[in-house]
């Protein structure tokens, strides 16, 4: 039997990159994966990639900038499925390359509602489904912007640093309940995220990460990992 069979897990941003990676590894598994994005015909693309490759999936497509949406969604994984083992809170946009007293105000709040606010609303959400079963994962996918200065990407690197206050909290929070909350804080990887140059053999690949989220979940019981730092095993 797989290390997950009969978990139902959950990530958002999973039409592509990190996500899709993710729920690929996650199904491979043997986890339910319920794709969660606003592109339904990326959902329904990977949705095929994984029950070709033998696996389980559902697809939801959710705005995560809008409460009412996610409790939506929390309301039918609790009366589908009744449980949720796994949250990946992997969605996340940028805003790059203009210093801060150049970046508009709704830039901002976009950035923070994508990165921050939307993990607060699904963890909010669906903590109640784990804390009923006393046992679950949440992970949520930080950078390594959020531990270090990031030039003309204020907005970024200030979401981050706070993605990482709320999962050190939020982990203090849940552990008597038996849930873990881990952050994993790549440094650039070979998305579309972050534009493309001549050559990015230098970068994390999204497998990577997967692999990362992967051994995450299928730890010993009696310990957890706050936070995986991973970095190109080359400069660029």
């Amino acid at each position: 039997m797989a290390e997950l069979t009969e978990q139902i897990a959950i990530v958002t941003g999973a039409g592509r990159g990190i996500g899709e990676a993710i729920s690929k590894r996650l199904a491979a598994l043997g986890a339910t994966v319920v794709l969660v994005a606003r592109n339904t015909a990326r959902l329904a693309q990977v949705k095929r990639e994984i029950e070709n490759a033998g696996g389980r999936a559902e697809t939801a497509s959710v705005d995560l900038l809008h409460e009412g949406a996610i409790d939506t969604l929390a309301g039918f994984i609790k009366v589908r499925h009744g449980r949720c083992d796994i949250l990946v809170n992997n969605a996340g946009i940028g805003a790059m390359g203009k210093p801060l007293h150049e970046t508009a105000p709704g830039i901002w709040d976009a950035v923070m509602a994508t990165n921050l606010r939307a993990p607060f609303l699904m963890i909010r959400a669906l903590a109640p489904l784990m804390i009923a079963a006393s046992r679950g994962h949440i992970i949520n996918i930080s950078s390594l912007a959020g531990h270090n200065p990031l030039r003309n990407g204020a907005a970024y690197a200030a979401s981050k640093w706070g993605l990482n206050g709320l999962t050190y909290s939020v982990a203090e929070e849940l552990r008597d309940f038996g849930i873990r909350v881990s952050a994993v804080a790549p440094g650039s990887v070979h998305t579309e995220f972050g534009g493309s140059g001549a050559d990015d053999s230098w970068k994390i690949q999204p497998e990577d990460v997967a692999n990362i989220v992967a051994m995450i979940v299928t730890q010993s019981p009696h310990s957890f990992v706050s936070e995986v730092l991973v970095r190109p095993a080359r400069k660029r």
